[in-house]
């Protein structure tokens, strides 16, 4: 049975799905905005949502969490440098805004973009 197994795999053994998933988060903080397929955004979306409000209290703490999950000290400032947009923001940073399918295998495509 599959209660609580809420994540999606993507066909993908754990350290590759997390290597995916990192390689987006880092992609949409340094750009904005990513097209990607619907449900990898909505897989990114609460993750990248998680490190803004970590990145909005520029702690040593929260630098060190932050570059531990993302691997690069040069996003991390970027990302902090973002989070100061949203200090009366509460949450919903990001958006995903629905596209067409992809003309290849017809996957549901979307934009995912700070708000």
């Amino acid at each position: 049975m599959r209660h609580g197994n809420v994540n999606r795999k993507f066909g993908r053994e754990r350290g590759q799905r997390k290597a995916m998933l990192s390689s987006l988060a880092r992609n949409l903080i340094i750009k904005g905005r990513i097209k990607t397929t619907e449900a990898r955004a909505k897989e990114i979306r609460p993750l990248v949502e998680k490190m803004v409000t970590k990145g909005k209290s520029a702690t040593l703490a929260s630098r060190r969490a932050l570059i531990s999950s993302l691997h690069d000290e040069r996003v991390v400032r970027k990302l902090i440098k973002t989070a100061e947009n949203y200090t009366e923001r509460s949450g919903g940073y990001l958006r995903i805004v629905k596209m067409g399918p992809r003309k290849g295998d017809a996957a549901p495509m979307a934009i995912i973009e700070f708000v």
